[in-house]
């Protein structure tokens, strides 16, 4: 993987870190809950061939720190951070894709700063109030974050990813000290932004409502996203609520809810094929 090119962005309440690889249009990768920009290394090459890919830390997350520490981030300050991101680096309307949590920043930009916008490629936002049963969802993650302060961060993501349909795929990997140092440390990472997820983001973007009115209209430039392998999830049903709300076709992309590492290999030419497909109407 080549090794990226970095920069940072002070903005009202934190410091952004992103990475930037290759040339053309701008696309941005905005990660899900407990990620940050290292989870798109495997895609990020292939498709700077054809774009300039860039990828934040969204705020709370990894290298871009909270001033004050601790605070619950809304969704629409993670929006503004990318449409802040946006200004710095191009005067054209860019390409996004968000994944889960990031998928709702992306939605979210898109309904408020749509000329911004070229296209949006949400996938599998997980909007549990466009589903019959959200006070399951809510209670739910009442419990989640009760068992994150009686029995710790690695208990609380068992009975959340098993709760929405997700699988914990770190259960596959070998032990962290036998794995090459950039995937290790990006684990790391991960592991240390999830009690930051589950205290300070999992309620909030969750319960998330989109301005329905306004993506309507924005409707040309955006994509929902469903994983093949992700229909039955809790973000894979909220996709295809979203999508009938907004008499929209889902687009399918290869492997899971994070096919963007699970099924890199597929899913990144799929990414590049639709974007590319794509042209902006007035």
């Amino acid at each position: 993987m080549a090794t990226p090119r970095t920069g940072t962005l002070d903005v009202p309440g934190a410091r952004i870190h992103y990475e930037v690889r290759g040339r053309g249009p701008l696309l941005v990768l905005v990660h899900a809950g407990a990620g940050d920009a290292g989870v798109f290394d495997w895609i990020a090459d292939p498709l700077a061939a054809h774009f300039t890919v860039v990828a934040p830390d969204r705020r709370g997350h990894s290298r871009s720190p909270l001033d004050p520490p601790g605070t619950t981030p809304r969704v629409d300050e993670h929006s503004d951070d990318i449409h802040r991101l946006l200004g710095e680096l191009t005067d054209e309307p860019a390409l996004v894709y968000g994944s889960s949590s990031g998928a709702v920043v992306a939605l979210d930009l898109l309904a408020r700063h749509p000329d911004r916008i070229h296209t949006v490629i949400a996938h599998e936002p997980p909007l549990i109030g466009l589903l019959p049963n959200a006070a399951d969802h809510r209670q739910l993650f009442a419990g989640v974050q009760v068992t994150l302060r009686q029995q710790g961060t690695e208990a609380a993501m068992r009975q959340f990813l098993a709760g929405v349909g997700l699988e914990d795929g770190t259960q596959k990997l070998p032990p962290l000290a036998e794995l090459p140092a950039p995937l290790r440390a990006l684990l790391e990472r991960m592991a240390a932004n999830e009690p930051f997820f589950l205290e300070h983001e999992l309620v909030p973007v969750t319960a998330y409502a989109p301005d329905i009115d306004a993506l309507r209209t924005a409707a040309d430039r955006l994509l929902i996203g469903i994983g093949s392998d992700a229909r039955r999830s809790m973000p894979g049903r909220a996709s295809a609520a979203l999508a009938g709300q907004l008499s929209l076709d889902l687009t399918e992309l290869p492997g899971g809810h994070t096919g963007y590492t699970d099924n890199a290999t597929d899913f990144a030419p799929r990414l590049a094929e639709l974007l590319r497909g794509r042209t902006l109407t007035a």
